[in-house]
């Protein structure tokens, strides 16, 4: 059900919408498949949602799809990893705009990822940005408003702590949340799969039209895609839960079992998605962990 035929030319603005630009940062990667995407909204006194990674090229090119006349009023951010948020700062101060968006790299941690980073667990996949810090912070529901647009930030932590999404009437900018042309990858203690799960079907629940996510093309179908991540990760957990025995078993064994069908190099994601299923699981007490909660323990089915 992944849709990978989402090849548009990095640095070339399109009209998605009315009201909706596009823009593709030269940044693909096997965790950001052809690139981020930056969209600009409205017309005139515009919002841009996630200028990407701090790459100067990506820079001139949003500043450059402006309309003549068009400034930059709103700078607003899905979640702090490397392809997303570092770019911010530069359009910020060339712009004058605000930075917006949840919090900082730590905002919206559940107990168990606090004491999980407590304890010396860093995050993997995309990257950090650690030193990221907003201009303004964004609650749950908080609408922005500019000239010929209207955004509500939804709270969706679960692929990141600090994970918001932009509903734009039915339409929904899902950062990478949820994502067309792969799974959402929810690796600890920055994702957490109890949030993912909460997120997901509230999003479902909105009944929206079109979603925009961060990576790869639109999806038509929210709803019907928004179902799909929550049966897979069910599917998942069963599936996990059907490696554990008596005498247990460790995350690269159960990850190798399981993730038959993955390149090597993304086997580490898998890891990170394994253990953030057993830290539910954990939670639940449907699993124990020996010696204590961790990426090096065994883990036991209750």
């Amino acid at each position: 059900m992944n849709d990978t035929s989402f090849n548009p030319t990095p640095g070339v603005v399109e009209q998605l919408e009315a009201g909706i630009r596009r823009l593709l940062a030269p940044n693909p990667s096997p965790m950001t498949f052809r690139g981020t995407n930056t969209y600009i909204v409205g017309t005139g006194r515009v919002a841009v949602i996630d200028p990407g990674p701090a790459i100067p090229t990506h820079l001139d090119s949003i500043l450059a799809a402006l309309d003549p006349g068009e400034v930059i009023s709103h700078i607003l951010i899905t979640h702090s990893h490397l392809d997303h948020s570092p770019l911010a700062a530069s359009l910020a101060r060339i712009t004058g705009a605000p930075i917006y968006a949840y919090g900082d790299s730590t905002a919206g941690r559940s107990p168990v990822m606090k004491r999980l980073a407590a304890m010396g667990l860093t995050g993997g996949g995309e990257g950090v940005d650690a030193n990221f810090a907003p201009d303004i912070l964004l609650a749950d529901q908080a609408t922005l408003v500019g000239d010929d647009w209207q955004l509500t930030a939804l709270w969706t932590p679960g692929h990141f702590c600090n994970h918001l999404s932009y509903a734009m009437g039915d339409a929904v900018f899902t950062g990478d949340h949820i994502m067309g042309w792969a799974s959402t990858m929810v690796s600890p203690p920055d994702g957490d799969l109890a949030a993912f799960m909460t997120s997901t079907a509230k999003l479902e629940a909105r009944n929206d039209r079109i979603y925009y996510p961060g990576h790869g093309a639109p999806i038509a179908n929210p709803q019907q895609r928004a179902q799909w991540l929550l049966n897979h990760r069910k599917s998942r957990e069963a599936n996990i839960l059907s490696h554990l025995n008596d005498k247990g078993s460790t995350i690269p064994r159960l990850a190798r079992a399981i993730y038959t069908d993955i390149p090597g190099a993304l086997l580490p994601a898998a890891e990170r998605n394994v253990f953030a299923h057993l830290i539910d699981l954990h939670e639940k007490s449907r699993v124990k962990a020996l010696p204590q909660l961790s990426l090096d323990a065994r883990f036991h089915k209750l």
